[in-house]
């Protein structure tokens, strides 16, 4: 096999047969040496291996191999097998296909139980990944001995990893060519041969490795590790079945009211290893209870005056000596959060840690916040965290297309030199004259428009329309622009603009921005139309006329006041 594979490129090998002369006697000749040696083994002899190991060297080196020519065009090689794939990378030269890389690599047990398409398929993506540095952007012959696989690019496979696939191939220019089997040697012997260890598709990896987040920090020295300061949210349902179990009297205020955001992790906290929070690392997240949250509304102003003249707040309360807001149903009433570093560390608990927050976005975070907390800022302040998350801004996906650079339209030379036109419709109702269609005209510079009321969109009826309503009343134009409909660019079209001398322009193909302002005619066409026609909008073409009118009206007054000044 490794002869055969071997003479594939002999025309590059300087005196091949001469070197290849000792492997001949183990290569059977005939079907019978075939069935009969298959199976059998052997031993090569001193002078086989030399040959073997010299052939090898010489397949593997500048000898053989070549560097890319940019001038020059690619082709691509690949095969499937049962034990792997293989395939190479050839560039046509005038003295024939020479190779420039070799691709060899194992299946992996599952890969092995897929279909043939699917193998082949996978061998083709490999190649072109490993050798993307040369292939994109150019065009590019693939050959395989899988004939499925000339229209795999042209249709959509029920197959989701082959339709993936298909969209990935559609990146680059590619040209399948099938082959016969005995020609795709090479690619051939190195499928069932393969050398690389196989692997899975990155594509279907699961993957389990966590991201970590801006509130993460190192390690300190093991000398100077503190007890853990636990931050956990919990509901109040959560805490008073928290309360039944614990008799720890850090878990309770005086009254009885219940901790709310820390029931027991401050309870395991040496108070002696807390120290004043200012000294604390700004990026660490200090629990706090319902006590701490009481004693910094005590040391806040605007708290104690809200206190003061409770009476006169009607959307505050105090309960147990501390404040609270009431809110809007179905939200609960929440304590009031004084302005401080609280706020920052709430922010955090509820976006940055995974257990609450995992950097969800702004309104899921807003709404998990109000369930709790409240404070006159704190829209504002859940805003400007999220803007300024780092791993946020690294990882979201944006959901909208950038928008492009603006760019200035050439305006016509003079007036009647671009017209746009469009068919409008179908409307309905069916109009009693029974017209389905409005067919309009506008020039791109006066803005002068022509409507009129028609029965379907031919392109017969655009072709009288032009005729008796444009060109017999106000001249012929010199290009007009449409889309790129049927009734647009049929025959009878293209005759008519070849025989007045008319140059025919059409939109780009799925960018109704092209002839955007027929369009936008349309669009204030149907606002007045469904206001001046009657209650059943039977009479619509009765009243496009007067739309008409108004519209030219007071596209003239606009123009007269932007040249008087």
């Amino acid at each position: 096999r490794f002869v055969k594979a071997a003479e594939y490129y002999r025309k590059f090998i300087p005196k091949f047969s001469t070197i290849a002369a000792p492997l001949h006697a183990y290569s059977p000749t005939t079907l019978n040496q075939q069935k009969t040696n298959k199976r059998s083994k052997f031993e090569l002899s001193d002078e086989a291996r030399e040959a073997f190991h010299k052939i090898k060297n010489i397949l593997t080196t500048d000898l053989i191999l070549g560097l890319p020519d940019d001038a020059l065009p690619f082709k691509l090689q690949t095969d499937a097998c049962v034990d792997g794939i293989g395939a190479v990378l050839l560039q046509v030269t005038p003295d024939g296909d020479r190779p420039l890389a070799f691709m060899s690599k194992k299946l992996t047990k599952t890969q092995t139980n897929w279909p043939t398409i699917e193998q082949e398929c996978f061998a083709i993506v490999q190649a072109v990944e490993k050798w993307d540095k040369y292939l994109r952007g150019c065009e590019f012959t693939l050959e395989t001995d899988h004939e499925p696989l000339v229209n795999f690019s042209n249709k959509e496979q029920l197959n989701k990893r082959c339709n993936r696939w298909r969209l990935k191939l559609a990146e680059y220019r590619i040209h399948v060519k099938h082959i016969q089997g005995k020609k795709n040697n090479m690619a051939d012997y190195l499928s069932r041969s393969p050398v690389e260890a196989a692997e899975e598709d990155i594509d279907e990896r699961i993957q389990y490795e966590s991201k970590f987040t801006q509130t993460d920090l190192p390690l300190p020295p093991l000398d100077k590790l503190s007890p853990l300061k636990i931050t956990t949210a919990i509901t109040r349902a959560q805490a008073k079945l928290q309360q039944q179990t614990t008799t720890a009297p850090s878990n309770t205020t005086t009254n009885g009211k219940i901790n709310e955001l820390i029931p027991q992790g401050k309870a395991v906290i040496d108070k002696e290893s807390i120290g004043d929070p200012l000294d604390e690392n700004p990026y660490k997240i200090i629990p706090f209870d319902m006590n701490d949250l009481k004693q910094w509304q005590e040391e806040d102003k605007i708290v104690q005056d809200i206190k003061e003249n409770i009476r006169s707040k009607k959307n505050y309360f105090i309960e147990n000596d501390i404040l609270f807001r009431k809110q809007q149903l179905p939200l609960p009433s929440v304590p009031f959060v004084p302005a401080g570093r609280i706020r920052v560390d709430i922010l955090k608990i509820y976006h940055d840690t995974p257990g609450n927050g995992a950097h969800f976005g702004r309104d899921k975070t807003t709404r998990k916040i109000q369930e709790h907390y409240y404070w006159p800022t704190m829209i504002t302040d859940i805003r400007n965290h999220l803007n300024s998350c780092l791993p946020c801004a690294q990882n979201n996906h944006r959901r909208q297309k950038l928008l492009g650079a603006l760019k200035p339209i050439k305006l016509p030379e003079g007036i009647w030199k671009l017209l746009s036109m469009d068919f409008h419709g179908p409307i309905a109702p069916t109009s009693k004259q029974g017209n389905r269609y409005i067919i309009s005209l506008t020039d791109i510079l006066s803005k002068f428009v022509i409507t009129k009321a028609v029965r379907d969109c031919s392109a017969t009826t655009a072709v009288k329309f032009l005729i008796n309503d444009v060109i017999l009343k106000y001249g012929t134009p010199t290009c007009i622009l449409t889309d790129n409909g049927t009734h647009f660019t049929a025959q009878i079209m293209n005759n008519l603009f070849q025989h007045l001398g008319v140059t025919h322009l059409y939109s780009t193909v799925y960018h109704p921005q092209t002839n955007g302002q027929i369009k936008r005619f349309n669009a204030t066409m149907d606002g007045k139309i469904a206001v001046l026609c009657n209650e059943r909008r039977t009479n619509w073409d009765e009243v496009l006329q007067y739309v008409t009118y108004i519209t030219i009206h007071r596209y003239t007054q606009q123009q007269n006041k932007h040249h008087s000044k």
